[in-house]
């Protein structure tokens, strides 16, 4: 058996801003990673720090958290700056796992070229378009199985419905100018994370032409849910290509397979949503065992920072599916 999961565990951070203290974040989460008893963990939003002036940028924070856990020391995929060098300050994304991959690579605008825009709201006006560059690049890990398969898991981060900036349109974090200076900046937003989609879409799309019966997981924070453009993208369902000959191409949400009480992995504004996914190919849904949604201690992302001093935990809940699969 391989149990995959994916937890965005929300700007760990071994030097926290604000009240926070890392060691009640640690005593919190803990707990959370042992019960999910994965064999490879996807994770969000992981910082980054140096330890002098010119060293290298380490994950401590991390590195912190999985000490004294069946996690330590094992293998990891971290994602690295546009320029290749080193993992970024903020948000990284990392694959952890118990065996080590067979190979593993990014992508970041290398299938998809930025969408360029020309701002209408800017103050004063733009003089030539923009490039609407991607937040974060996306992780894919190959991994041998006992049988000379491989098994793909492919971890994502897309991009926040949050207004992007605009010169001149917003007065203070969060406040905006005008509704048209908002707008502007939430279409602009939108074309990140559907581009962002297309961009793994392409690579699930390299990876059955090079395997056509390929084992695919695609995991982590779409920052979407079930119908919305970014995941639809990416799933490629029968029923928006039209062609049953390319059904096989499909990836499957395994949350299906649950309640549809118990989808939720975010409380927003007291309303629950299903923002985080694992989705596979229809060969590793052949070997699909179960899916859990570890969700019961959630808090809501909006009311609860207002109402707790310091809160340590994450507003994402973690999810793990298990597959009849063995690792090499």
């Amino acid at each position: 058996m391989v149990r995959i999961a994916t937890f965005n565990l929300e700007n760990l951070d071994d030097r926290p801003r604000g009240v926070i203290d890392f060691d009640d974040r640690l005593r919190v989460l803990r707990p959370q990673l042992q019960r999910l008893r994965a064999d490879i963990l996807c994770f969000q939003e992981i910082n980054a720090h140096a330890q002098s002036k010119h060293g290298p940028r380490l994950l401590s924070g991390l590195d912190r958290l999985l000490e004294g856990t069946r996690y330590e020391g094992w293998h990891r995929v971290i994602s690295l700056n546009r320029g290749g060098a080193h993992p970024s300050d903020l948000h990284n994304l990392v694959i952890l796992s118990r065996h080590a991959p067979e190979s593993h690579d990014q992508f970041w605008h290398d299938l998809v070229e930025p969408c360029q825009w020309r701002p209408t709201r800017t103050d004063p006006p733009s003089p030539s378009a923009m490039a609407l560059e991607w937040d974060r690049p996306v992780l894919h890990a190959a991994f041998r199985l006992a049988d000379g398969r491989s098994l793909h898991v492919i971890n994502l981060h897309l991009r926040a419905p949050r207004a992007a900036w605009l010169h001149g349109q917003k007065e203070s974090p969060g406040r905006w100018l005008s509704v048209a200076g908002w707008a502007e900046g939430f279409f602009m937003a939108s074309v990140k994370q559907a581009g962002q989609a297309l961009e793994v879409r392409l690579l699930v799309e390299r990876l059955f032409d090079a395997e056509p019966d390929a084992l695919i997981a695609v995991c982590g924070d779409f920052n979407a849910t079930d119908r919305e453009a970014s995941l639809r993208i990416i799933r490629g369902d029968e029923e928006d290509i039209g062609n049953g000959h390319l059904a096989m191409r499909m990836l499957v949400p395994v949350e299906r397979s649950l309640p549809e009480s118990a989808r939720f992995s975010v409380i927003h504004h007291g309303h629950p949503v299903l923002l985080d996914h694992i989705v596979v190919s229809r060969n590793l849904l052949g070997g699909f065992k179960a899916a859990e949604l570890h969700n019961e201690t959630l808090g809501d992302e909006l009311v609860s920072p207002a109402a707790i001093v310091g809160p340590p935990e994450s507003y994402h809940a973690p999810i793990v599916a298990e597959f009849e699969v063995t690792l090499a």
